[in-house]
């Protein structure tokens, strides 16, 4: 029986941190043994804000070996690199030109980073959206795992999907593209900051205390931890509006020691800060001790890294050329196999 597609992927902006792999590494790793999983490391989506090439391309082969590190299964899942698959970009334009300027100025994630990036704003975020539909409708996908935040761009995919491509080029018995359905993980899908439990985790904030990046040691985890907001409150609990940060710390608390949301909250509900803080910390460093380990084995041997991205490329690039090429058909464009590009035109 064929197994339902997954694709995911996520930007080498920065190290990943614990939010990316509790938010969505981690699902990747548990669904990749029931689904076709297509994981890719966005490198074209970290450039549409100013970057430093020299880091973009360690964050990008850093990123490709912690999805490794964390469980993903070359064997299972198909790892590649965005840019190494030039129909994304190729269908992107294709896309561009179907879809209104107005969708992409509606989109939420383009009006808050604008506001950040003031007048470096670039086409490219604009666009940002439109290639990540591109992304997503190249490989088929029957779901795609997105978090709250990501569930604007989906929609936005699928209505490219639908009404731009499938009801003006295709017909409803073969339909161009495959419209994919949102796959929202619940538990751990959406991380908060350390400083600021109203506010997700993020790679690109500026406080470097904000985030535990998988690659954090032992002493760094714990400072970081001890300087993580708290309020004046004595116990833990879930659900409390007034008390984001608690809520946060014992929701990572509650999955990365294992017990679980009712467990976590009855041993945590009368509990001072300071143990609870120490209790937190051990949970992340014992929790992020296999990952480092084998992130260092992956480093060591960068033949074997690039072996696993040469082969998902080639895979990847299989799948999502056919998708280019159905596409390109039912919107007129000539096959290139029709001529011989040795003759003189």
């Amino acid at each position: 029986m064929t197994q339902a597609r997954i694709l995911s992927g996520a930007q080498p902006t920065g190290a990943l941190h614990i939010g990316n792999w509790l938010g969505a590494i981690r699902n990747w790793v548990h669904l990749q043994h029931s689904h076709d999983t297509f994981l890719c490391v966005v490198d074209l989506h970290a450039i549409t804000a100013p970057h430093d090439p020299i880091e973009l391309l360690k964050n990008t082969r850093t990123s490709a070996a912690l999805y490794l590190a964390c469980g993903i299964d070359p064997e299972c899942s198909t790892v590649f690199i965005q840019s190494h698959v030039s129909a994304h970009s190729e269908l992107c334009w294709l896309l561009n030109c179907v879809t209104p300027l107005n969708w992409l100025e509606r989109m939420i994630q383009f009006k808050e980073k604008s506001i950040k990036q003031g007048n470096n704003v670039s086409i490219g975020l604009l666009d940002y959206p439109v290639m990540m539909a591109a992304d997503i409708l190249l490989y088929d996908a029957d779901f795609v795992p997105v978090g709250e935040d990501q569930k604007q761009h989906l929609e936005l995919a699928r209505d490219i999907a639908q009404q731009r491509i499938n009801s003006r080029f295709g017909n409803p018995e073969q339909p161009i593209f495959k419209v994919p359905e949102a796959l929202i993980m619940k538990e751990g899908a959406r991380v908060m900051s350390l400083s600021d439990g109203r506010n997700k985790m993020s790679k690109s904030d500026p406080d470097e205390n904000s985030r535990i990046t998988l690659l954090d040691g032992p002493d760094l985890i714990s400072k970081k931890i001890k300087r993580a907001k708290t309020d004046s409150t004595i116990g833990l609990e879930f659900g409390n509006p007034d008390r984001p940060e608690a809520d946060n710390l014992l929701t990572i608390y509650a999955i990365l020691s294992g017990k679980g949301l009712e467990v976590a909250s009855l041993e945590c509900a009368e509990m001072g800060w300071g143990t609870f803080k120490h209790m937190l910390a051990e949970s992340i460093i014992s929790s992020l001790e296999p990952i480092q380990s084998k992130y260092k084995e992956l480093m060591d041997d960068p033949k074997y890294l690039d072996e696993i991205l040469i082969k998902g490329s080639i895979k990847a690039s299989l799948v999502a050329n056919q998708t280019l090429e159905r596409v390109k058909d039912a919107l007129g464009f000539v096959k290139r196999e029709r001529f011989s590009y040795g003759e003189t035109f």
